[in-house]
């Protein structure tokens, strides 16, 4: 089939690759290049993706007047979009004969929004999957044409499951223009409306460990937040990055380091406590709790946070 695809961040290639092996890929429409932390402009993961494949790229602030008569040029069978980052108007749903279909990573409706893997994990459940939904013009409200669960292993974290939900997404993408090349019926479900969550983009300061949540949401809220924006506490004012905690055994008050040596760094919570597995001081390396201790002197008593 001949598809144009949208879509602007890592997740969006597992998608885009799995096409271009078995579909014409017209054309790719991503978000515009952005100043990167150090002023470098940025391009996004698909354009570069597809420059190195010589697939024309478009790039709009804002997918309008000038984008649909672009688009209606390029005469694609369907439209395809993977966390592109914009919602499409009526005007941009209705040029393909086809439509427009979305890979989600969630079970729809459970998990609208554009960090559905991360809060996923932050709310500690334990199976996600993915949807091949049609495109409305609401936020992830279309029917589902599609969808796959996949377990939520307990060392996931947003980055293993990623790329997870990433192959499985694919898969289920080019199963469902396989029934639509072969011409077989794939009735649309719609979304049950009782049962929609939306959940929004993640912010930098959500990596920060609230002590007084339980162990369990704790250690839930690093898998989340890893790799981005990461988790993070502070001790005597500067900050230490969570990228490891696992359950452990002891209780004092929420924050308080209650072990502090060789067997360990164990953080009291509001219920139960957490073991600092790997850690990472500011302005060096992620190491492991012994390496950290070697040069970082933390002590039992101390309040993190």
């Amino acid at each position: 089939m001949r598809i144009v695809f949208m879509g602007t961040p890592d997740f969006a290639l597992y998608t885009l690759s799995a096409l271009c092996e078995k579909h014409d890929v017209a054309a790719v429409v991503t978000q515009p290049d952005r100043p990167g932390n150090r002023g470098a402009v940025v391009q996004s993961p698909v354009k570069r993706y597809a420059a190195e494949r010589g697939i024309p790229v478009l790039q709009y602030e804002k997918l309008r007047k000038e984008g649909a008569d672009d688009l209606r040029a390029l005469g694609a069978d369907i439209f395809v979009t993977a966390a592109y980052g914009q919602i499409l108007s009526r005007e941009i749903l209705d040029i393909p004969p086809h439509g427009v279909v979305n890979v989600h990573a969630s079970l729809l409706p459970k998990y609208r929004g554009s960090s559905p893997v991360q809060w996923a994990l932050i709310n500690g459940e334990k199976e996600t999957g993915v949807t091949v939904m049609q495109t409305a013009e609401g936020l992830d409200t279309g029917d589902i044409l599609l969808a796959k669960k996949i377990e939520i292993l307990p060392e996931d974290t947003a980055g293993t499951l990623f790329d997870k939900l990433g192959g499985l997404g694919a898969e289920t993408l080019l199963e469902y223009l396989n029934k639509l090349e072969c011409g077989e019926t794939v009735v649309p479900v719609p979304q049950n409306e009782a049962e929609a969550t939306y959940f929004p983009m993640l912010k930098k300061s959500d990596g920060l460990i609230d002590w007084t949540a339980s162990a369990e949401a704790v250690c839930n809220r690093v898998r989340g937040v890893t790799p981005w924006p990461g988790a993070f506490t502070y001790h005597c004012g500067r900050t230490i990055k969570l990228h490891r905690v696992l359950p452990a055994d002891g209780t004092g008050r929420p924050g308080e380091v209650i072990v502090s040596d060789r067997s360990g760094i164990i953080v009291a919570c509001g219920r139960g406590s957490v073991r600092l597995e790997e850690l990472q001081a500011e302005g060096k390396k992620r190491m492991s709790y012994a390496d950290f201790l070697n040069g970082n002197k933390i002590t039992e008593g101390e309040i993190l946070g």
